[in-house]
């Protein structure tokens, strides 16, 4: 913990911000930053906060839970007019920023319980589909507080993955076709099926993404929220969003990478 102070220490005598390796390194600099500004505890480099307050704004994963007023005060002078009439002593003012920049600090910590949430990210950035990055969003906001809810989201993100390759790929497809059948043509058409392959530790991991694939839908079907259920039901834990979040996570990785390859 000594070395990250001492960090964020140089940072301040230091304009480039590039020694940051995490989000959680430059959340809680910029939290820094702004406790400095309203209680005189220490510099407060006006470039550092413009730049960290643009980054995490153009991350749709955090912006949505960056703080209000953040969005709103684009430089440090702007908060300082903001905070000083809001809070008339240094401690009200550090209490508000720790307990505004809670639910971002939350978020980037439990979000490396997921090891291929970056690459999935910046996967889906470079596929331009903000209705897949939503879809995502969802599964990663729902896997800790609503079970049931991550799971038929992961199940959505699956789907909608499929669907967005064939119509890249111009390939028809029913209204109809469940997730499977929607898999089967991706695979096909990325040369994915096990029945392509001769060399049997390819057939048996390709065999294995497509089990995957058959068994979220099982799987939302039986604890997921989309369906009513009767009275023998099985409810959803923390656990098994995980386990399904990141089983939908990393095949519709491995599917986009393999196209994003192929063209």
């Amino acid at each position: 913990m000594g070395d990250f102070w001492e960090m964020l220490t140089e940072m301040e005598r230091n304009p480039d911000l590039s020694d940051f390796q995490t989000d959680m390194e430059r959340a809680e600099y910029l939290q820094r930053l702004l406790i400095n500004q309203s209680t005189n505890d220490g510099p407060a480099n006006n470039d550092h906060y413009v730049q960290l307050r643009k980054y995490f704004l153009e991350k749709p994963e955090h912006r949505v839970l960056v703080p209000t007023w953040v969005r709103t005060n684009r430089d440090l002078s702007q908060f300082w007019q903001f905070i000083k009439f809001k809070f008339s002593t240094y401690a009200e003012r550090r209490e508000f920023v720790w307990s505004e920049f809670s639910p971002l600090l939350e978020a980037i910590e439990s979000s490396t319980d997921v090891p291929h949430e970056i690459a999935f990210t910046e996967a889906l950035k470079e596929f331009n589909s903000e209705q897949l990055i939503d879809l995502w969003n969802k599964n990663m906001d729902r896997k800790n507080t609503d079970p049931d809810g991550a799971i038929t989201a992961a199940k959505s993100l699956l789907e909608s993955v499929f669907k967005h390759i064939l119509d890249d790929l111009a390939i028809d497809y029913s209204s109809n076709s469940d997730l499977h059948d929607l898999y089967k043509k991706v695979a096909e058409n990325l040369n994915l099926s096990a029945s392509q392959h001769e060399e049997h530790i390819f057939k048996q991991i390709l065999g294995s993404c497509s089990g995957v694939v058959s068994g979220m839908s099982r799987l939302r079907n039986a604890m997921g929220d989309a369906h009513g259920q009767g009275r023998k039901n099985y409810r959803a834990t923390p656990r098994h969003a995980q386990l399904a979040v990141n089983l939908a996570g990393s095949v519709a990785l491995f599917v986009l990478e393999t196209y994003k390859d192929r063209k």
